[in-house]
């Protein structure tokens, strides 16, 4: 396929693709809800608490090492069988069949012997997880033109922020279902999301004579740029961390005249929804700007306003402060991976962006296993 026929496929969104890609995104979100809501129950009630803080370490490394792999393999598929739908498809099937084991184990009430099943079932869960995930964002490149991979990435965001604000409401409902019905139906929206993201890109190979459309060579850079692409993860996984982690609790410690008695959770809520209504705005600016000129600003105005936030003793500024870093967050947010799949050459694209999402795991890996040892302590 030559570069002109490239750029006119490549000239507007493939919405249909894009909108599969995002019910995708926000099934495998409602599933780590889910995930995070049941994993210390599950731990509690079949008495393996003892093991928390392994499976927390274990967890970061699943997280950590699986999505550059699932990269590797998805790399080869796109070259062995044109696109990388197979190991999207593999890693869909099998946190669907793990979803499902999960809650017939629970369903059958797991006695002293089978009950040792849970805690491999739970470890083959968050592999299955991260098997597709950066393979399945990564299709972002082929449905998106460079040019607007930044209001494509606005989607994406809008749709986890809205989910994780909805957090309380959807573990309301998680509850209310039960464990084992809350599986099943995570399973289910897992597959039947995959199975259209599946079904409308082989649409879109068939057009392209069944192959993925790549970037026109003169844009691609001859050799991946792995430490600059691990350090935009890095740069966007940390200000990540501390929005979930941090960010909540100062603001109701330190801003509690303005904020009141909220609960940290409530906080979360209403930044979250923030980052929503700021997702397009930052993506116009990102626009006019371009993606690297965005990520280097956002870069610098997440740094210093946390900074504000956590040295400052005054309540306005604080509040001040966490509404800009909201707003440099999501502008961050929607430029970091649109520059990283930038940085990669067309042979290990799906690889860089696992390089990527590993990059943007590592801090959260390392704060949970620290926050589950103290804990224990």
């Amino acid at each position: 396929m030559n570069t002109i026929s490239l750029s006119r496929e490549q000239a507007q969104i493939h919405w249909k693709q894009l909108w599969s890609l995002a019910a995708l995104y926000g099934s495998v979100v409602i599933g780590w809800i889910a995930y995070e809501n049941y994993q210390p129950k599950l731990l509690e009630k079949f008495q393996f608490t003892q093991f928390a803080l392994p499976l927390a370490i274990t967890q970061g490394i699943i997280l950590v090492l699986t999505p550059p792999l699932a990269g590797r393999l998805g790399d080869r598929y796109r070259f062995e069988k044109g696109h990388r739908l197979p190991i999207i498809s593999s890693g869909i099937s099998f946190a669907a069949m793990i979803f499902m084991a999960v809650a017939f184990t629970l369903l059958g009430e797991p006695g002293e012997i089978f009950k040792w099943v849970l805690p491999v079932l739970i470890v083959c869960w968050l592999v299955a997880m991260s098997l597709f995930t950066s393979p399945a964002l990564s299709t972002l490149e082929l449905f998106t033109p460079v040019d607007k991979l930044p209001r494509a990435m606005a989607i994406l965001t809008i749709v986890s922020n809205l989910l994780y604000a909805l957090e309380p409401v959807i573990v309301d409902l998680i509850d209310f279902l039960g464990a084992p019905l809350t599986f099943i139906a995570g399973g289910v929206a897992v597959f039947i999301s995959g199975y259209f993201l599946k079904k409308h890109s082989l649409a879109l190979f068939r057009v392209n004579d069944g192959r993925e459309m790549e970037t026109p060579v003169e844009v691609v850079p001859v050799t991946s740029k792995l430490p600059m692409i691990f350090c935009l993860g890095l740069a966007f996984g940390i200000p990540t961390t501390f929005l979930f982690n941090f960010l909540p609790s100062i603001l109701v410690q330190q801003a509690a005249d303005i904020i009141g008695s909220w609960d940290p959770k409530i906080v979360l809520v209403g930044l979250l929804l923030l980052s929503a209504l700021f997702s397009l705005p930052v993506t116009s600016l990102t626009n006019r700007l371009g993606v690297s000129r965005s990520l280097g600003i956002s870069i610098v105005v997440v740094a210093l306003s946390a900074a504000f936030i956590t040295g400052a003793s005054i309540s306005m500024v604080i509040v001040a402060m966490a509404i800009l870093f909201m707003a440099a967050y999501t502008w961050l947010s929607v430029s970091s991976l649109p520059l990283a799949i930038s940085l990669a050459n067309a042979q290990n694209k799906v690889f860089c962006v696992g390089v990527f999402f590993s990059a943007v795991a590592l801090p959260e890996a390392i704060i949970q296993a620290v926050q589950t040892w103290s804990a224990g302590q």
